[in-house]
């Protein structure tokens, strides 16, 4: 039998989170965020600064919705350094006043399309960035643009390609980051208006003078009307081709391939000059093939090989890097998986689309804010590395037990650890 020994001490887990907490201070984000998004109604209690550090401490340590600050963490939060910590209705009423109305647009063959984009925070957003050192003005970047299935039972969500209800938000990303997100309803086809959404995208890098060396992006980007805002607004650009009748007969009739080593396959390349969309500019595809492992004939093609094209307006990279760097887009899919899994997406709390979008996009910002934060500390303290997916990090760092104290008519913070959280300061 277990002897139990109750302590009125003031303990609490989470001690790491005072160090989370100093750091979104140091970094000037209360500030930054103030400015962007001006201030509340004076009889207002918390500042938009106020309910966003209580979003992200929230999900910090674990929390996975607003009323878990009430249920679960509020001894904890209310004991973290420098934090005026507000309930869960005012984090859901605040998020509420953010948002932007829905913009409609019906599609030729009928569909009503459902959009939310929120020039506010997609600028906060990059003035954050901008403001922790992961973007640099004039400095040239890769862009990478994707849309993911977000499946979700809400009040406005519509059915989408995956015969289930949910929405479907277009995100481009910078490295690891997220730097523009617009919200799109489920049953928006991904390359309606797409080049508008990368207009748009441009439009907010290029007023932060950040500049776009090259862009990748997947078939879903396939459009004369996209290539021509992707062309105007970087130097090189990389996109999965779609097949046609035409190009199928010209990549059949090609005579010339090389044999290259690629991820461990041996994959034969070639480069081959079309000019897409029946118009006069000509393009140069990467076309790859390798044996189809069934060996079934292909309809297109009569051969039994598998063949992957990528439209490019690069003409100095071979065969080989044009197929290795598309390749690496596969980092946009590692950023969706830690938004669902790490930071909300797959939990959105609100009913309506434009409400949801405003929760998408600060939790982005919190990605965005974490690999920051972790990469800075990882050079500190040897227990933290760069690849530590949030939950990792929650129990190598945050949970940590603590209590104040007073010494030295100074109030100090004491972990019960050995690990040197004392490097940080």
């Amino acid at each position: 039998m277990i002897k139990v020994l109750n302590s009125g001490d003031n303990i609490q887990a989470f001690g790491g989170l005072n160090f989370v907490s100093d750091h979104f201070d140091k970094e000037g984000l209360d500030k930054l965020i103030e400015t962007a998004l001006g201030s509340r109604s004076i009889y207002a209690t918390y500042s938009y600064s106020d309910v966003i550090k209580n979003m992200w401490m929230l999900n910090f340590c674990g929390g996975e919705c607003a009323e878990d600050i009430q249920t679960h963490f509020k001894a904890t939060l209310e004991n973290t350094h420098n934090l005026n910590v507000c309930s869960a209705d005012t984090i859901l009423r605040v998020q509420k006043e953010l948002s932007t109305s829905k913009v409609l647009k019906i599609s030729k063959n009928g569909t009503l399309n459902e959009f939310n984009t929120n020039d506010n925070l997609n600028n906060l957003n990059i003035n954050i960035l901008v403001k922790i050192g992961v973007l640099v003005a004039t400095k040239e970047y890769d862009l990478d643009f994707d849309n993911q299935f977000i499946p979700c039972e809400k009040y406005d969500s519509k059915k989408g390609y995956k015969m289930s209800k949910g929405y479907f938000p277009s995100v481009a990303s910078i490295g690891r980051c997220t730097v523009y997100l617009e919200n799109r309803n489920g049953n928006t086809n991904v390359k309606y208006e797409q080049h508008n959404t990368l207009l748009k995208t441009f439009q907010l890098l290029n007023s932060h003078n950040i500049k776009i060396n090259r862009a990748r992006m997947d078939c879903g980007s396939f459009t004369r009307e996209v290539i021509k805002v992707v062309e105007s607004n970087t130097k090189r650009f990389y996109i999965r081709a779609m097949r046609c009748d035409d190009l199928s007969t010209k990549i059949k009739e090609h005579k010339e391939w090389k044999t290259e080593l690629i991820n461990d396959k041996k994959v034969e390349v070639a480069s081959i000059y079309y000019k897409p969309f029946k118009e006069d500019t000509e393009y140069r595809y990467v076309v790859s093939r390798e044996p189809n492992p069934t060996g079934q004939i292909d309809v297109f093609s009569g051969d039994s090989y598998t063949y992957r094209a990528i439209i490019t307006n690069d003409t100095e990279m071979t065969d080989k890097e044009v197929i290795i760097f598309y390749n690496q887009r596969g980092g946009s899919e590692k950023i969706f998986d830690e938004l669902n899994n790490d930071f909300g997406w797959a939990k959105i709390p609100f009913s309506f689309l434009n409400e949801n979008t405003v929760y998408m996009m600060l939790m982005a910002m919190c990605r965005n804010f974490y690999i920051s934060m972790i990469e800075k500390m990882s050079n500190k303290i040897p227990f933290i590395q760069t690849s530590f997916r949030l939950k990792k990090f929650i129990l190598r760092f945050v949970v940590v037990p603590f209590k104040w104290i007073k010494q030295g008519g100074q109030k100090r913070l004491k972990l019960f650890t050995d690990k040197p959280y004392y490097l940080l300061n």
